[in-house]
């Protein structure tokens, strides 16, 4: 009984410790790959991501990142979404704050704007 007990509550304890994992995910677009990832969980209000951006497996010089959370309307519901502009942390990192306002999946989309040439757009989802 007592190895019942000391598993069940190991694997409690794994489950919860699981869930409160950082966020990861990766998205690309031909030659483009963005790392997206935030320190604490996604969760509804404000959410801080790092978008860690190669083009070509180089930093690409970028002149604007702007990024777009939105989740399209549904029946009794009206359209969400949340827009800001990256903040460059340098050596192709961006971090960028937006506003989840509730649980489910929301559509990424990532808009580079280089310094020359023609601006990309780099889509994923995010869930939670």
């Amino acid at each position: 009984m007592k190895t019942i007990m000391t598993l069940l509550l190991t694997l409690a304890l794994t489950s919860s410790l699981l869930q409160a994992a950082a966020f990861e995910k990766d998205a690309k677009f031909r030659t483009t790959k963005i790392h997206i990832s935030s320190d604490k969980p996604i969760g509804t209000g404000s959410n801080v991501f790092i978008l860690d951006i190669t083009q070509d497996s180089k930093i690409p010089v970028l002149k604007k990142v702007d990024v777009k959370a939105f989740m399209p309307a549904m029946p009794g519901m009206p359209a969400m979404k949340s827009e800001a502009v990256a903040k460059d942390l340098g050596n192709g990192k961006y971090e960028v704050k937006l506003n989840i306002a509730m649980g489910g999946t929301w559509q990424l989309h990532v808009f580079l704007t280089p310094t020359e040439g023609k601006r990309t757009r780099v889509k994923t989802s995010i869930n939670f």
